[in-house]
């Protein structure tokens, strides 16, 4: 039994370089909090792109948070081919224009025809483009368009603070943000070098209307299902700079709950992160599995017990942050194997779904291969 002593060394390798690491990917030093209401706040340099396509049940709060932000805000709801209230309830809010979207063309995502749509009536030098589902605490708007102007950057963005009411939601929903700034460094992501790494949030993206209109609006990322690391990454390759950060003042409204829920979250897009290739989700299942399965069998195995713990123990102090950001107790940082094992479950679904002929399926519709 001795002999199997290496058994947590990979994983003690992977976690203690990830701790290590000097652009900190586990760390939550990259956000923004709103400081209150300033409803005196100057806002018409804004417009407030809104794709919305069934979403009766939101929409009147993300507008009427939106609306509260400050004064002279320009708001657009793009209504995408809606079997519901969604234009009407948005109608209701004064200064709010609701465009009628045509019918999806082929080769465009839902979302990014409606923002292609609803860009055409853009007169400001700034574009807020929001979610429909994305409710601004007091002030949010304009302490991002000031984090913006001070970072010199032509998009900044907000990851979404998700709501958690049930186990699955605090078990997933913040390992779904770690996971998130693992893969797209925020530090890095927002250096101006690499320009091959670039991150955003599209929940809540704030941009310079002439960096997107010249880069061809959103016709150039027609098809892409990762639309907001998309756009990041062709402004930075542009020679713009970009920022991406976390905020508790970006809530979002959309309800989980359930595993069946999250998955469907992660699945449409899981296999399109890995770019569909074979070979990546391969690699990924073998770091999940040095990074994870190997320490836990480590721990019964009197000879590697050491190093299986030393393994684990990063782990989950590289995952502390961010359970202190979203306000939950250090306990769930021991149940990462499990929440590590169900994501890569979820990607592997969304791998065997492309291969049946299914890139992504989201509100209704569904993108082949």
């Amino acid at each position: 039994m001795s002999g199997a002593w290496w058994l947590g060394l990979p994983g003690a390798l992977i976690w203690w370089a990830t701790l290590a690491a000097p652009w900190r990917p586990w760390s939550t030093r990259e956000h923004l909090e709103p400081d209150g209401p300033r409803p005196e706040a100057d806002l018409s340099q804004v417009t407030a792109l809104i794709p919305a396509r069934d979403e009766a049940a939101v929409i009147g709060r993300t507008l009427a948070a939106l609306t509260a932000q400050g004064r002279g805000l320009q708001v657009v709801v793009v209504d995408d081919q809606s079997g519901d209230e969604t234009a009407a309830i948005a109608r209701d809010f004064a200064g709010v224009a609701v465009l009628a979207g045509r019918p999806l063309p082929a080769g465009w995502a839902g979302k990014l025809w409606a923002l292609e749509q609803g860009l055409g009536e853009v007169r400001t030098p700034l574009t807020l483009l929001l979610d429909a589902d994305i409710e601004l605490a007091p002030g949010l708007l304009p302490a991002l368009a000031a984090h913006k102007l001070r970072q010199g950057a032509a998009l900044a963005s907000l990851m979404a603070w998700l709501s958690q009411r049930s186990f699955w939601d605090r078990l997933l929903l913040p390992a779904f943000v770690y996971y998130f700034k693992l893969l797209y460094p925020f530090a890095l992501a927002n250096a101006g070098r690499p320009r091959w790494l670039a991150a955003a949030a599209g929940g809540c993206v704030l941009v310079d209307t002439a960096a997107l209109r010249g880069l061809g609006g959103f016709a150039g990322l027609r098809d892409a299902l990762i639309d907001d690391c998309t756009l990041a990454m062709r402004l930075k390759r542009a020679g713009n700079r970009t920022w991406v950060g976390l905020s508790r003042g970006v809530i979002s409204l959309r309800p989980y709950g359930s595993l069946a829920s999250i998955q469907q979250m992660v699945v449409r897009s899981a296999f399109t992160q890995l770019r569909y290739s074979t070979g990546l989700l391969l690699l990924v299942t073998a770091v999940f599995a040095a990074a994870y399965w190997l320490p836990l069998a480590a721990l019964a195995l009197p000879g590697a017990r050491t190093l299986g713990a030393a393994a684990l123990a990063a782990m989950a102090l590289s995952y502390l942050p961010v359970l202190r950001y979203y306000r939950r107790s250090l306990g769930w940082a021991l149940l990462l194997p499990l929440t590590g094992t169900l994501f890569l479950a979820m990607t592997w679904s969304s791998a065997l779904r492309y291969w049946r002929g299914v890139r992504s399926q989201w509100k209704g519709r569904s993108y082949a291969r």
